[in-house]
């Protein structure tokens, strides 16, 4: 009976997963649908505690159980509420090599498992593991590794601490220890036994360093596309580890969390017109990419608060392209108050977003939302493209590389082809920077250099207030 309650506890929490999942496909729904899950997990957890057994025993070390329980709850309660909207990605990272590093070590854990109880002792080789359980343990292992370390290193380049690193030959490098990690997993999966047991731990420590190879090389402007990827990664490991403890609901939420992942990096590839191949190898955004590009050229011209507030309060219609810049100035709330100033005054007003704009998928969506900007008013950047054109003033707040004109008119761009936020269709284009350095992906922006194109420059919060000030007295 006790058993069957578990499997039924097991089943809600899957339901569960598979309708909070469904719910955060919109921003009204998305919070319930977080709730929902979590509600799912939680059960699934405690149903785990109380009601699992194994030969008739219960689980040991509750104590242990609770403990860390407690710990993580605090930590993670903490964290979420204390870090600010630019930190976001790097804790997202962060939490999703977590989850990578669980499931790697589940896999280790439950490999000492069979051989303990297959009964080694001294000079006794063979050991009785089924073909399948360790093809499941290899997976575990190597993926959520490569999940982890990945992580990490996407984390210190997020948060500025690690640099991108290349090095002659690194792809080859890379290539050849990934076929010599799967050679030598498949060797231990057909030739498993006590005197070659220290492979296992070759295959996790190659795949760890594979992780940070795989990732160190990789551009700043791909960031998002690799966080994406090395979540559906984690997804994957954890899916294994509901393999080997034949626990429906983990492996509901692995193949959910895989599945959702890959499906967003496709998106996320298409969104740039590149595949992920090129993505991976092409390391796209690093400090030296715009090295062969066509040199920018012309003049800037500056353009008073006074005089942009006037443009926007008599406008008949203006789109808002929110960049990284409105996160690091934590300007979301008072762009709302612009947003709903200018529509009391008549002027149409919409947001503009790009798929890979930000640190992390769904960056400028979640920045947004935290100020309760109405979903309605934001456009994906194929709407936004066609509304260009009858636009009077685009006010592009810290973007530049998804606004970047190379991308269409420079074939020698690391960034051509990628679709842009045609911004330079509008009227009038007024861009928000600190200053004239080139953007995330390290090239310069001739959307800046153009006629119809004027600099507020100053950090964004401190702009807005000023042209909310500004258009108050117009």
């Amino acid at each position: 009976m006790e058993i069957s309650l578990l499997s039924i506890c097991y089943l809600i929490g899957s339901v569960t997963f598979i309708i909070g999942l469904k719910m955060l496909s919109h921003p009204e729904t998305a919070r319930k649908g977080n709730l929902i899950a979590a509600g799912g997990m939680s059960l699934a957890i405690f149903g785990t505690i109380f009601l699992y057994k194994d030969g008739g025993e219960g689980l040991h070390n509750y104590g242990w159980i609770f403990a860390a329980l407690v710990i993580g709850t605090l930590v993670g309660t903490v964290a979420a509420k204390k870090v600010k909207m630019t930190a976001m990605p790097e804790m997202v990272s962060l939490f999703n090599g977590m989850g990578g590093a669980c499931a790697a070590l589940i896999s280790v854990i439950e490999f000492q498992h069979y051989f303990r109880v297959s009964g080694i002792h001294g000079d006794q080789a063979t050991v009785g593991i089924a073909i399948g359980t360790l093809l499941t343990i290899f997976a575990g292992v190597i993926i959520g590794s490569i999940s982890f370390a990945g992580s990490i290193i996407a984390w210190g380049k997020l948060n500025g601490s690690i640099k991108d690193f290349s090095f002659k030959g690194q792809q080859i490098t890379n290539i050849v220890l990934f076929v010599g990690i799967l050679v030598v997993s498949g060797y231990l999966i057909t030739n498993i036994d006590f005197t070659n047991l220290y492979l296992f731990y070759f295959v996790l420590v190659a795949a760890l360093v594979y992780g940070v190879l795989f990732v160190l090389p990789i551009g700043g402007a791909d960031m998002p596309v690799v966080i994406s990827l090395l979540n559906s990664f984690t997804g994957v490991a954890a899916a294994c580890g509901g393999f080997l403890y034949n626990n429906q609901v983990m492996l509901t939420g692995g193949i959910l969390v895989g599945a959702a992942g890959t499906l967003l990096t496709i998106l996320m590839c298409k969104a740039m017109n590149r595949s992920l191949l090129n993505v991976l190898i092409g390391s796209f955004g690093g400090n030296a990419a715009g090295n062969s590009q066509q040199a920018v050229q012309g003049n800037f011209k500056e353009i008073s608060v006074s005089d942009a507030a006037v443009c926007m309060a008599y406008a008949h219609k203006v789109i808002i392209v929110p960049g990284y810049g409105l996160a690091v100035a934590q300007a979301q709330h008072v762009c709302h108050e612009l947003e709903k100033l200018l529509t009391d005054k008549g002027v149409e007003v919409s947001y503009a977003i790009h798929p890979v704009a930000g640190r992390m998928p769904g960056h400028m969506n979640v920045l947004l939302a935290e100020a309760d900007v109405n979903y309605d008013k934001l456009q994906e950047m194929e709407q936004a493209n066609d509304q260009f054109k009858n636009t009077d003033v685009v006010l592009v707040l810290g973007a530049n590389d998804v606004v970047n004109p190379a991308a269409k008119n420079d074939p020698a761009s690391p960034i051509y082809g990628m679709p842009i936020l045609e911004v330079e269709l509008a009227k009038t284009v007024i861009v928000n920077k600190r200053s004239m350095k080139p953007g995330y992906a390290g090239i310069e922006n001739a959307l800046f250099f153009q006629p119809k194109t004027s600099m507020l420059f100053g950090d964004a919060k401190a702009a807005l207030q000023k042209l909310v000030a500004e258009i108050k007295t117009v």
